[in-house]
């Protein structure tokens, strides 16, 4: 681990997410490759919307979609300090910490200037490090290149130990911080999510099979455990027909999401063993397909993000009461791996009708982010959408290593107690204690108040 640490850290590399020098004896180099967010959203290669489409990347230029990992391998170990000003509460962070996934390769400068994205700190996102550990086990399993696990596994294992400052209660599961921390960056969530926590146990076994592959048993054996534990705090979300929103309690809480079991998805696209039971994954998806598909104009739009269980859609923020392309592809992808291929696409048929039929709105070759049900939409030509690809992913029935588990001794995870090491590196990781973050509404709640008091 050190002597790869040092080769990351080389003069070149010490300041640049170029992943390159990742390339192992007998690699061709076939150079870097950016895409844009969208003809809106200016930045490269954003990660948490390359979750969704690098499915198009995988099957179509395989090659390229491993130099996309390695540069974000690469970056994994990053530090940037010099500051950036955070839009939405004012403050002033690094512009990349060791261990965090950025966001985006950057705009200005890629792969020297990383996440060109500053509404959000997303050093304390929720997703970026479970996707970026979900990819690469896809794309190694995929592909099957060995030599391409050995040389990012250091960066996985960077990234699981730096999520371990999330899980507050030692529960094995990480838990959201109550403002938009993950993908949908103007919904807020709290506590245990559905999306968020779903992707983290599917990342706990997919770094545990990727340890076992690289040879490093006792990070295998680790990862396995708290991936049976983190299972067990995640299965509380459960009402009895689908996953809740978050755990918080709130009103919203009950809120059906669309994208609540994208852990589950990307399990099955891996070849990965369920994080939840199969009769709830089926249960889950159905409410999805009768509240959010079928209740928003006939079915013909899509899945909306959020839908209240009175079947009136989620009001709460802007993104709940939107249909985006790529996540209803990305649903329908997930129907079909559990062999529901009807339902799968009659969610799927709504981003045709609207995107590009002659009744629709007529974006054909510029599908949208979004639109909503007033059908206004957001963001033209947008990255996500490419999970289209994601449906003939599934429909190709690709060939992956089944995963039965490799540990032949049972491990209890009452009395397995944290490697040393990891638990070394996860301090070292940890973030600096920051005040509570105050909204614009809060500062502009306090103001107020204190105006009326005079």
């Amino acid at each position: 681990m050190t002597s790869l640490l040092e080769q990351i850290h080389a003069p070149v590399a010490s300041n640049s997410a170029f992943g390159t020098n990742l390339l192992q004896n007998g690699d061709e180099n076939f150079g870097q490759f950016l895409y844009l967010e969208g003809m809106y959203y200016h930045m490269w290669n954003t990660y948490d919307v390359h979750f969704y489409s690098s499915y198009a990347l995988l099957m179509l230029f395989p090659k390229l979609e491993l130099s996309i990992q390695r540069d974000f391998a690469a970056a994994v170990m990053m530090h940037d300090p010099r500051r950036m000003k955070i839009i939405s509460n004012g403050k002033w962070v690094p512009r990349k910490v060791l261990g965090a996934v950025p966001h985006d390769i950057g705009l200005n400068d890629p792969w020297f200037e990383v996440n060109a994205y500053n509404f959000f700190n997303t050093d304390r996102w929720k997703d970026l490090n479970s996707k970026f550990v979900l990819q690469v086990y896809r794309d190694m399993v995929a592909t099957g290149d060995k030599k391409f696990a050995q040389a990012v596994w250091p960066s996985v294992y960077i990234a699981m130990a730096y999520m371990d400052q999330f899980d507050k209660d030692g529960d094995g599961m990480i838990e959201n911080e109550g403002f938009p921390d993950q993908t949908y960056d103007a919904w807020c969530t709290s506590g245990v999510s559905a999306y968020c926590g779903g992707l983290w146990v599917a990342a706990l076994q997919a770094a545990s099979a990727m340890a076992y592959e690289v040879g490093d048993n006792t990070s295998a054996n680790y990862f396995w455990v708290k991936f049976q534990k983190a299972k067990a705090v995640y299965d509380k979300l459960w009402n009895g027909s689908y996953f809740n929103y978050d755990n918080s309690g709130g009103s919203l809480s009950s809120s059906i999401q669309a994208d609540q079991l994208a852990g589950q998805w990307y399990a099955r696209a891996c070849g990965l063993l369920p994080i939840v039971d199969e009769e709830k994954v089926r249960s889950a998806l159905e409410k999805v397909y009768y509240f959010n598909v079928l209740k928003v104009k006939g079915g013909k739009r899509g899945a909306v993000n959020g839908m209240m269980p009175n079947g009136r859609v989620d009001m709460s923020a802007m993104q709940s009461r939107e249909i985006w392309a790529g996540i209803t592809y990305s649903v329908a992808a997930f129907m079909i791996h559990e062999e529901m291929v009807e339902m799968a696409f009659q969610t799927a048929v709504g981003v045709y009708e609207t995107a590009w039929s002659e009744g629709g709105l007529g974006f054909s070759f510029q599908t949208p982010e979004a639109w909503n049900t007033n059908d206004q939409y957001r963001s033209l030509c947008y990255m996500r959408p490419l999970a289209i690809w994601a449906m003939q992913w599934a429909l190709s029935n690709p060939k992956l290593p089944n995963q039965k588990m490799m540990h032949e001794v049972s491990i209890d995870p009452l009395y397995y107690t944290q490697p040393a090491g990891f638990a070394e590196v996860a301090c070292l990781l940890k973030l600096p204690k920051e005040e509570a973050s105050r909204s614009f509404l809060q500062r502009v709640s306090d103001f107020t108040r204190r105006r009326l008091s005079l």
